[in-house]
């Protein structure tokens, strides 16, 4: 038997079964065999090269220059509602784009929202907070406004910080816990202010003052000289009681804070541990005054029924609401 035809018959035995070759063999059995792609892949691939001509046509694709190809005029347009800078809001119709179809999806969504916030600016108070179906929505809308607007100064949960904003779920109300209450503080806004006495009163006074106003929540104190503080707290030289009443109290009126609960918003005392430090933080307080209790308005920013949406959600949803 000749060499060709011996290779001729090994490569026939080491050929697959039902499947072509192209002829061509290396190293006597290394075959190249001719298997074609499937008939749908190659027609899903046919449709999707055509698929891709269409959509150049129909829709922007190609950038040219300072420009792109705008596709078909009127067959990829879309129309939107935009609000301007000074409030008011206008059609606009473009050809179609990511930003103008998130528009398009946003005026449906608020258009869905719009529904449910008529109902809570015409609902009152007390009855909102009996619909269940309706505080799901305040809950859920609340928590966004809140986010967005108060969350920076009040924390995400509402629980404030010491020296800075006031916590919003405990049941302490500087301007008072209402709906009416919290209402009026979200739409004008609060400035708290408590003047320096350092230039009144010596620092041996400023220092019972400092022990009587610890005496008044039960921290530790010096029991004389927070006798004689309780006398100057009283008095007209520094007129204490005017802004935190007789009893410490304090004026929700005024926003003044009540001293005789264990509450704090401007100083730690709770934090710190020596009797010492607790007078000295204090004494600061008395000495330099207070004038950091900041809130903006928000009746500029905010439409009627997110404040008082927003209003709901801090008295019911946060608690601590009176």
């Amino acid at each position: 038997m000749s060499q060709d035809k011996a290779t001729a018959k090994s490569t026939n035995e080491t050929r697959p079964k039902g499947v072509q070759t192209t002829g061509h063999v290396w190293d006597s059995d290394l075959q190249e065999l001719k298997n074609p792609l499937p008939r749908w892949w190659v027609w899903a691939f046919y449709i999707t090269a055509i698929f891709t001509v269409v959509y150049w046509l129909f829709y922007p694709a190609w950038p040219i220059g300072n420009t792109y190809t705008k596709g078909i005029p009127g067959l990829n347009s879309i129309t939107y509602t935009a609000t301007q800078v000074d409030g008011t809001q206008v059609e606009k119709t473009t050809h179609w784009n990511m930003r103008a179809k998130y528009m398009v999806e946003m005026n449906e969504l608020h258009a869905a929202q719009r529904q449910w916030f008529d109902k809570v600016a015409a609902t009152p108070y007390e009855q909102i907070s009996q619909d269940a179906e309706l505080m799901q929505f305040v809950t859920s809308a609340g928590k966004t406004l809140f986010s967005d607007n108060c969350a920076p100064c009040h924390q995400a949960g509402g629980q404030g910080v010491i020296g800075f904003s006031p916590n919003l779920t405990d049941d302490h109300w500087q301007y008072g816990g209402t709906y009416e209450q919290i209402h009026e503080t979200i739409v004008q806004g609060r400035q708290g202010y408590m003047p320096p006495f350092k230039d009144v009163i010596s620092d041996e006074e400023i220092t019972q003052l400092a022990n009587y106003v610890l005496s008044l929540s039960g921290e530790p104190h010096e029991a004389e000289a927070a006798s004689v503080g309780a006398k100057l707290f009283k008095s007209d030289t520094t007129a204490c009681y005017y802004c935190h009443g007789v009893d410490a109290k304090g004026k929700e009126g005024l926003g003044s804070a009540n001293l005789t609960d264990k509450i704090w918003l401007w100083a730690n005392v709770p934090a710190i541990k020596t009797q010492e430090d607790k007078v000295k933080e204090i004494k600061n307080i008395i000495s330099a005054g207070l004038n950091r209790g900041v809130m903006p308005a928000w009746d500029a920013r905010l439409k009627p029924d997110q404040i008082k949406l927003l209003t709901v959600y801090v008295h019911e949803s946060l608690g601590g609401g009176k």
